[in-house]
Formats: structure tokens, sequence, C-alpha cells
């Protein structure tokens, strides 16, 4: 039996390995995992170990808690089972024990208990299904299109190890081969149980408690290896090679046969750019794949997914999944072989990934923000925005396959070096507004200035950003920080271009900044979008920008709690803040705006529901500022509708981006009667300026 399963399960792994490794190299995964060891042991200890993802889900992550560690603890019964039926072959009596500990109470206790915790486990993920089901919740199910019957299948086979493992071991229990003297207190429940029979009928329940025990185990090897629950020997490898912090932050760098792609030198008859077919996965990319859960957390957080339009992170994953298993004999095969491959194969490897009849629909590539929600709550580490990219990328720079609207973004950026099209020379007209002297960097940066405030494009261009621009300069001021910009010489981040799928004009943005910077000999940036922070900060490095970088709410906490800004005019108003996502998820700061906030007096805050981790978009990321929004609800208006159940009286938040888009929805509330004519959506800064100057927002 276990020569038979390890085979069967042999076979399916060797077939994985191969078609993962079939795909595009990523050496930079295992390098970055041997750089930081460290870190790599730490992630394993707490999100593998410590289920610190799925314990966020408090009934769903304990049960799994417990059934996970019951793999692990159970795995010494397994040692048992095999060395008592041995032992009872050769001597006639299976009272084996593992050496050393095979007696100690304690281990017999830790045995039955994760067993019956499994047991209560499995209970609460049934109770979880049915109240979730797809049949009755439809769309609004996290199980909704998943492989159902596989998931009843695992749990099935689950309660089949532990009612084994309980039968074999009260029989054992009466006959006095179970290793234990006490603590085995389910096990001697069950002996119990059991004793009534008698002493042969207790011998043959043993014989057949632990064939059936080490059967069940060999059958769902087999069964895990060839299903979603694949996840149990793949997690700790994604968590292991997934990128920190998180999967989030910077998007990495294009490569082609595992180097990064130098476009001066790039061919696309010969290199790889982004993902045309499935085959231009990396094994990493593979790797996500197999180790799905299915669990459906990543499409129950997506904005896209809660405002009726096709993205589906989960179905992203699955979809690209069963595509590269229909077509595994395509992909392994050579030339030669490939021309006698069934006929129902070739079509499918014919099918394009992307497209009106692709693997993956148009409407679901164009859907996503990018805001990583799904990344965030997906407790083994599957990087769906990287998938997403790839395959943006493809479609942008070969097939020039993209929403039209973005195409005029695409080319103010080249031709102005902003997404409005605007002269570079407007970048410095709101220095004008104010009425102290902002130094203009156009060569080097002065040794009296600590920090360059890179304005962006909307709080340089856009006139409700730049409300909160000239708050940032006027408070800097005030708090005696010495600051300069660079105003005509600030070009966008490339940030809508990379994001889009357009990585030759982000480079060539990127390049054209970081030259600007390196000889200006900037060191520390102070940034108010968190685009261009998150940019500067995560992804100019790899270009040779490195530099430090702070958001303005990161600053401007630090400078009142340096007592260098002091709020004193009372702000009697109920505010919610929106986390903005490149902001909070990509970079984690939460607690800096909220920092701010409670310093101003008389301001009372009140959470949303959805907050902070599992914040909810404005709809604005991934480039789709400048895309139009024509399925489903629009996602800044349900971002609106669920701030409007706070009853606020101002919205605040920490982005251009967002000011922009919750501005938007909340006007259009107005009209409609729905909210109250004096609420307005501020940033964090233009609070803070108000306390301390005493002036209109």
């Amino acid at each position: 039996m276990t020569g038979v399963a390890l085979a069967l399960a042999g076979r399916r792994v060797l077939f994985l390995y191969q078609l993962a490794t079939s795909g595009q190299p990523a050496p930079e995964r295992v390098e970055f995992a041997k750089a930081n060891i460290g870190t790599e042991i730490k992630a394993q200890l707490v999100e593998v170990l410590g289920q610190k993802k799925l314990l966020k889900w408090t009934p769903s992550g304990t049960a799994h808690f417990f059934v996970m560690w019951a793999f692990f603890i159970l795995a010494t019964v397994y040692v048992e089972a095999y060395g008592a039926l041995i032992q009872g072959a050769i001597t006639g009596t299976p009272d084996f024990h593992i050496p050393l500990i095979g007696r100690w109470p304690i281990l017999g206790f830790l045995q039955d208990f994760i067993a019956v915790a499994a047991l209560l486990g499995l209970i609460a993920f049934a109770v979880i299904r049915i109240k979730n089901s797809p049949k009755t919740m439809g769309r609004k199910s996290r199980f909704s299109g998943s492989h159902l019957g596989g998931a009843w299948l695992v749990l099935f086979m689950i309660f089949n190890v532990i009612w084994t493992m309980f039968l074999f071991r009260g029989a054992a229990a009466n006959l006095g081969n179970l290793p234990y003297q006490s603590g085995a207190f389910a096990s001697d429940a069950t002996a119990a149980l059991l004793r009534p029979l008698g002493a042969s009928a207790n011998q043959t329940l043993e014989y057949i408690g632990l064939l059936l025990h080490i059967g069940v185990m060999l059958v769902f090897l087999v069964i895990v290896v060839n299903s979603k629950h694949l996840h149990i020997f793949t997690a700790p490898m994604n968590v292991l090679f997934s990128r920190r912090p998180d999967g989030l932050g910077g998007v990495d760098v294009m490569r082609s046969g595992g180097k990064v792609l130098d476009f001066e030198e790039a061919d696309p008859e010969t290199d790889v750019f982004g993902r045309g077919k499935i085959e231009d996965t990396t094994w990493k990319g593979f790797l996500d794949f197999y180790t799905c859960t299915e669990c459906g957390r990543c499409q129950s957080q997506c904005p896209a997914w809660n405002t009726d339009k096709p993205l589906s992170p989960k179905m992203l994953i699955l979809d690209q999944r069963d595509h590269a298993f229909a077509i595994a004999p395509y992909i392994m095969a050579t030339e030669a072989e490939r021309e006698n491959l069934p006929v129902d194969v070739l079509e499918l490897a014919g099918k394009p990934l992307v497209g009106e009849d692709g693997v993956i629909h148009p409407d679901v590539l164009w859907s996503c923000t990018n805001c990583g929600a799904c990344v965030e709550q997906c407790p083994v580490d599957i990087e769906h925005i990287d998938h997403i990219l790839d395959m943006r990328r493809y479609q942008v720079m070969i097939e020039s396959s993209f929403p039209s609207e973005a195409g005029v973004m695409l080319k103010n950026l080249e031709n102005k070096g902003n997404p409005w099209g605007m002269s570079e020379m407007k970048r410095a007209e709101w220095i004008e507004e104010l009425d102290f002297e902002v130094p203009i960097v156009d060569e080097k940066m002065p040794e009296d200035l600590e920090y360059l405030f890179w304005v962006g494009c909307a709080g340089a261009l856009e006139d409700r950003a730049k409300k909160t621009t000239k708050a940032v300069a006027e408070l800097l001021h005030i708090a005696g920080v010495k600051f300069g910009v660079l105003g005509p010489m600030e070009a966008c981040t490339g940030d809508p271009a990379r994001r889009l799928g357009m990585e030759f004009l982000f480079t060539m943005l990127a390049q054209q900044n970081i030259e600007t910077l390196n000889e200006a000999g900037v060191k520390k940036i102070v940034a108010t979008c968190p685009h261009c922070f998150n940019t500067l900060a995560n992804e100019y490095p790899a270009l040779g920008g490195t530099y430090e970088v702070v958001h303005h709410t990161q600053l401007l906490s630090k400078l009142v709690d340096e007592g260098l800004l002091t709020p004193i005019t009372p702000i009697e108003e109920k505010i919610t803040y929106h986390d903005p996502c490149f902001l909070g998820r990509h970079n984690k700061v939460y607690a800096q705006p909220r920092d701010i906030m409670a310093k101003v007096p008389g301001v009372q805050t009140q959470e949303m529901h959805r907050c902070k981790d599992r914040g909810f978009c404005c709809g604005a990321g991934g480039a789709r500022m400048w895309m139009e929004e024509r399925i489903g609800k629009r996602i800044n208006t349900e971002r609106v509708d669920e701030a409007l159940t706070t009853d606020p009286d101002t919205v605040s938040t920490a982005c251009p981006f967002c000011l922009v888009m919750l501005g938007d929805a909340i006007n259009e509330k107005k009209n409609s009667g729905e909210a109250k004519e004096t609420l307005e959506v501020v940033d964090v800064a233009q609070l803070l300026i108000k306390s301390v100057k005493g002036q209109k927002v």
C-alpha cells in the first residue's frame, strides 16, 4: 500500500515540478531568500506555524490552526501505527512505542487533544461552508467559483484519519498495547466503549484500525497532491519565496530568462515581455497556482468584485492554473511530440491567455486597482498583482491593447512628464500663493535644506491636491523644517505607466528623475502622494535611486510629537479617515495619519467598517484614475456610501487621488440629496493647518 501510494504521489510531484520549471526562471527569489534568511525563518514561524494571516479571520482561522497542527502532531501517531504493524508481524504483539518519547503522557495527551480539536475544526469548516454556500449567497459567497467537491472530500478524508486513529488506539488500550498509561484521554474513552466486546474482538479491531488508519493516510496523500490541498506542502515554499513585505510595496522589474530586461537591447522576438502565454509564467507563478486554497478571502476583499466587476483574484489564479494543467502535455512536449497530441489539447494551447475568448477576459485584467487587498489577505502569500501586471505588460507593450482613454495619459507622460499634459512651468505656480519663499532646486541641493519636497503631478497641477501641497509647505515652514522643490525639473515618477503595464515609459521617466535627484545630491524626500512615495521609496532603488523617503503624514506626526507643530484651535467635527491603499496596505502607514487627527482638539474620529489593512479602495490605483469605470457600481461611490454610514462632518485622507475620487462621489451624493451640503473631503494636513493656524480648510 505504501509503495503504490508513494509511487503515485511521486509521479504527480515530478509532473508538478517539471511543469513549474518549464516556465521562466526566477533566480532573484532564491537570492533574496538566501540573503534574508533571518526574515524568512521569522516568516515561516509567524505565517506558517503561527498562522498569523489566517487568524485575522478568527473562527475559520482558529479551526484551520488546529487542523494544520494536527497534521504535524499526528505524524507521531503514524510512526506508532507503522511501528505497531511491523512489530506485531515480527513478535505477534503490536506494543510499539517511539524511542525516548514514546511513553511520555504529555505526547499522548497532545495527540488526543489535537485530534479532538481538529474534529471540532472540521465541524466549524462544514458550518462555515454551508452558511456561505454559493447556492444561497451567489457571488457574495467567498467560495463562489471554488471547486467545492474537492473541499468536501478533503474534510471527509481528515475525518477518516481521526476516527480510524481512535479505533485502533482504543482497541490497543484494552489490550495493553497503547504506549501511554495516562494522558491519551480520548483514546481511553474509546477504549471504554470497546471493552465490552472482549479481547478477541479488540485484537481484530486493533489490526483493522491500524490498516484503515494507514490506508486512509495513503489515499489522502494521493488526493492531496492532485487537489487544492497541495498547499500543505507548497504553502511554506510559497511563503519562503514571496516578496517582502507581503508582496506589496514596489513592483518587481521586468525579466526575461531570469535576467533584468534592458530595453535598449531587448528584442520582442526573442525576449519575454510580461506574460503573453501561460509558459511565460515564472516557476514562482506556478507555485502560486499550486498553493491557492480556493478560500476566497482575496475575492471577498476585492473592490472590483465587490462592485460587480468580473475580476476575482481567486479565479484569476484558478483559471490560469486550470489552463496550465489542461495544456501541460503541450507545454512539456518537444516540437515533434506536439504533432501527435490530442486535438483538444492543441486547441486549448492555441487559446490566447488574454482576450475576448481567452483564458482571462480583458475586463478582468483592467478592473484591477492594484489596491493589494488580495495579497494582504491571502494566507499563503500568493502575489495576484504580479500576475496582473505581467499580463498587462504584454498587452500594452506587445499587443498595444488597453483601454483607449489610458492612451492619452501615456502620451501626456511621454511628451509633458505628467498625466494631464500640462506645461512643466505650471509645476511651481502654487508657490506664488504662499507668503514665504520656497527654494527651487535647479542644480545642487543647498546644504541647509533637509528635505526635498516631492510635490507630484497632482500636488502641483490638480486644484484640490494643491490645497494639500500648500498646507504641507506651510506646516513645514512653521515647524522650521528647511525644504526645497524641483519645480519644473520634477517629472511624473512613472507610477501610472508602470501600473498600466508600460514598463518602457516608466523606466524612461524614472531614469530621468533619478538623474536629476542624484545630480542634485538629494538624500531625503518628503512626498504627499502615496503613489509617488511608494515609487520613490520602493521602486527607484532598483534603478539606482536610493533615498530616505517619508510620507507627509509621517513627517508631520513626528513634528507634532516633537512639539514643533502645536494644534490649538478645536475642530468640533466627526471625521472618518479613508486609508489610501498605497500608503496603508502597500507601506503599512496606518498610525501616523490617525495620530495627527487624535492630537487636533475637538475631533471625533469614527472608523469605517472597512479600514486599515481591510480598507476599501477609492478606485484610482493601478492607473484606473485615467480609465473609465463602465462595469458595475463605481468603486468611489461604494466607498463614500460606506463613509456616509458613519454620519461624518468631514472625510479625511492622505492621498491626492483619493481626494479626487472621494470628492467626485461626495458631490454626486450632494446632488442627489444623499449627503449634507457641508460634507467635504480633505487631507489630514489640511485639518492640521486649520488647527495650528485657526484658518479655514
